[in-house]
Order: structure tokens, then C-alpha cells, then sequence
């Protein structure tokens, strides 16, 4: 999603070299993904369903028709 636009960030950290950061969000597995410190994604999963899961903390927009 970071190649696809420049209003998103990611960071890929190896858990072992920072055992700080990997209390901190609680890494009992990898991959790991959290967004915006609010959703957890534990595990690989296939394209489309990280892109559902990733995108869950954020709105949903108001459709242009809504009034």
C-alpha cells in the first residue's frame, strides 16, 4: 500500500534487534502489522484481505450522492 501511495508510510522492524518495540505492540508472531495503533494484523494473508483489514480504522467516506 506504501507503493501505491505517498500518504502512507510503512516500516518493516526485526523483532529480535528491538525487543523494546516488540513488547510494546505485544509481537508474539511475524508478520506483524499495526495501523495507525489501532488495528493488529498477526500473519500473512492474501493481498485483498490486508488491504480490508488495514483499511478498517479508517471512515468510510460519504458518498457524493448522501445528503
Amino acid at each position: 500500500m506504501a507503493f501505491a501511495s505517498p500518504n502512507i508510510t510503512a516500516y518493516a522492524v526485526e523483532a529480535t534487534e528491538f525487543p523494546d518495540l516488540a513488547r510494546r505492540y505485544r509481537v508474539t508472531g511475524v508478520p506483524k502489522t499495526v495501523v495507525n495503533e489501532e488495528i493488529e494484523i498477526l500473519g500473512a494473508l492474501p493481498e485483498p484481505d490486508f488491504v480490508s483489514a488495514a483499511l478498517a480504522s479508517f471512515p468510510v467516506p460519504a458518498s457524493s450522492n448522501s445528503k
